[in-house]
C-alpha cells in the first residue's frame, strides 16, 4: 500500500470516528466498535509515518490529499 494513501486513510477514518466516539460517551455505553476504529486509524497513520523516508511534515498533510484524490479520479 501507498503510504500516501495509508495517511489519508488513517486520517478519515480517525475524522469519522469522533462522532462515534461521542455519541458512545454521551448515551453512556462502552465504544467497542469506535476503539476497534480508533485502533485501525492509527495503525495506518503509524505505518505510513514509519514506512516513508523522512515522515510526513504537518504542513505537508494538504498536499499529499490533494494528490491522493487526484491520482484516484
Amino acid at each position: 500500500m501507498d503510504t500516501d494513501l495509508a495517511l489519508i486513510l488513517g486520517l478519515v477514518i480517525a475524522a469519522f470516528t469522533v462522532p462515534s466516539v461521542m455519541s458512545s460517551l454521551s448515551e453512556r455505553r462502552p465504544p467497542r466498535a469506535s476503539i476497534l476504529t480508533i485502533l485501525i486509524a492509527i495503525s495506518l497513520i503509524a505505518y505510513a509515518v514509519v514506512q516513508k523516508p523522512g515522515g510526513y511534515a504537518i504542513d505537508e498533510i494538504p498536499d499529499v490529499f490533494f494528490r491522493v484524490v487526484g491520482r484516484l479520479l
